[in-house]
């Protein structure tokens, strides 16, 4: 697997975009859509104080989320950190809603920290893009006259 990049937070306060997001257990909706669990057992959590951030490319969680929302895990990856090359788990089939977008995306297990990221590729799939001035993520169009998503 190809390498991804977690970044060094140390000294950048400034310009930092935190949000609130939502993450689901995607298998856990299937088995409720499909009435073999009742809605009340999908595994979901509310997490403040995500970090947006250019410098990793997916969604990273931390290992209590990924424990508590009962991920799969689908494999590992070198993951370029700080602390250099280390060995990092991937976790499948997270439902990621914030405000009106939201897709299903693998994610990388946080061992070292208590918070999660908000890398690139979610980000790009969900036409969402860091705003630093206003400290906050803007929302890409997506009607009749323009939007996000092409296929040229």
């Amino acid at each position: 697997m190809g390498k991804l990049v977690l970044p060094n937070l140390q000294g950048k306060q400034m310009g930092q975009v935190i949000i609130t997001l939502t993450v689901t257990n995607r298998i856990d909706q299937v088995l409720a859509q499909r009435g073999f669990i009742s809605p009340e057992e999908v595994r979901s959590c509310i997490l403040d104080n995500v970090l947006v951030d250019t410098g990793a490319t997916l969604l990273c969680l931390p290992a209590s989320i990924i424990s508590q929302l009962g991920l799969v895990q689908g494999g590992e990856a070198q993951v370029e950190t700080a602390a250099g090359v280390q060995q990092g788990r991937i976790f499948r089939d997270v439902e990621l809603s914030i405000g009106e977008r939201q897709g299903t995306f693998d994610c990388l297990e946080l061992t070292e920290v208590a918070y999660a990221l908000l890398g690139v590729t979610p980000m790009e799939v969900l036409g969402l893009e860091p705003d630093l001035k206003n400290r906050k993520l803007r929302v890409l169009p997506m009607n009749s006259e323009q939007t996000y998503l092409s296929v040229l």
